[in-house]
């Protein structure tokens, strides 16, 4: 097993928090839609 440099490690781990974000970001968009779209149901049909 080769030394990791920590520079390596730390590019490695920004990498995984940038993808775990983008994962973050589309289930939270997926929920603000589930929510907007249960929110305009409700005004609809008069509060």
């Amino acid at each position: 097993m080769r030394k990791v440099s920590f520079v390596e490690l730390m590019r490695k781990n920004k990498e995984e928090l940038l993808k775990d974000k983008a994962q973050i970001e589309k289930i939270e968009k997926r929920i603000d839609q589930k929510y907007m779209k249960k929110l305009s149901n409700h005004i609809n049909q008069g509060g």
